[in-house]
């Protein structure tokens, strides 16, 4: 690889979420911020919304290393699980011993004990879901009814949802708006700017090892914005493969050239491209039209 070649201890952009390359632009850090003040506040419903590859997981992992002492947490990072499944899953996380064997009825009443256990010794339980938007309706209903269980003063368990917007549709529907009316906390991830791509680029360069002068111009990082739209998933895809094809050509610098056949090679980034284009073209025509109304009196 091209480790070596640029003076790298690791890879810069891989697409593992790997929280010693966190950064805290602005959106991840008011999501922090948020998520920390409604679990401390012990509200039972907090969402947080963000669009493919705007860097979720890696939020939520970051929570999960950040959240106090005194949270005891419970993680399901795939939650494509039926009501029965979601509960056992739940009791495992917390510990509770033959989850798997038990009468659902038995299940239940352990759950609430192993969590009135809990709070009984000062702890607060977060149960934390990522790709939420996949789990089934009956599920979303358990999740709920699971923000029954309380004290007199406190939710015995807090509910963290990760998401992509096709949650918010869903929690639109008729069937969902008890549960969309206990989610009191909720925060929607937004792209990066040209400065915080910049930013982005240059940091997880440095966290990797580098130490010459920036590979990535501000030039350069502007058209990588441009590109990808500020999605921190593509901007990694793009600058992996940049700094591959740099290796490949024997060269320490990256180029506008490098950049072009990423773009090229890279599929997801050519779709968008082409919506874009097609978005244009519709925005031109509708303008032409315009113009030709009012300067030649033809017919729209």
């Amino acid at each position: 690889m091209y480790l070596y070649h640029f003076g790298l201890t690791e890879l810069p952009f891989t697409l593992t979420p790997n929280t010693n390359f966190f950064l805290g632009l602005e959106p991840h850090h008011e999501a922090l911020s948020v998520l920390m003040t409604a679990l401390k506040s012990g509200e039972g419903f907090i969402k947080v919304i963000g669009e493919v590859g705007t860097g979720k997981t890696l939020l939520c992992r970051k929570l999960l290393n950040d959240i106090p002492e005194h949270f005891v947490t419970a993680y399901i990072p795939n939650p494509y699980l039926n009501p029965d499944e979601l509960r056992r899953a739940l009791a495992v996380e917390l510990g509770i011993k033959q989850a798997q064997r038990m009468s659902v009825q038995l299940l239940t009443q352990r759950i609430q004990n192993r969590l009135l256990e809990l709070h009984g010794k000062g702890h607060s339980v977060v149960l934390i879901l990522d790709e939420a938007q996949a789990l089934p309706s009956e599920s979303l209903e358990a999740l709920r009814l699971f923000t029954n269980l309380e004290t007199e003063t406190r939710k015995l368990l807090q509910v963290v949802l990760f998401a992509q917007p096709e949650l918010d549709e869903r929690l639109n529907e008729t069937q969902f708006r008890q549960l969309k009316q206990r989610i009191t906390f909720s925060y929607k991830l937004r792209a990066m700017n040209q400065v915080e791509v910049t930013q982005y680029i240059q940091h997880r360069m440095k966290v990797a090892g580098y130490k010459g002068a920036d590979l990535f111009s501000v030039a350069l990082c502007k058209k990588i914005t441009k590109a990808t739209q500020g999605i921190p998933r593509l901007v990694n895809v793009l600058c992996h493969k940049m700094l591959m094809l740099s290796y490949g050509q024997g060269h320490y610098n990256i180029s506008a050239s490098d950049l072009a056949m990423s773009i090229k090679d890279t599929e997801s980034i050519a779709i968008t491209k082409t919506s874009y284009a097609l978005i244009s073209l519709s925005s031109l025509a509708i303008s032409l039209f315009v113009i030709a109304y009012y300067f030649f009196g033809l017919p729209i």
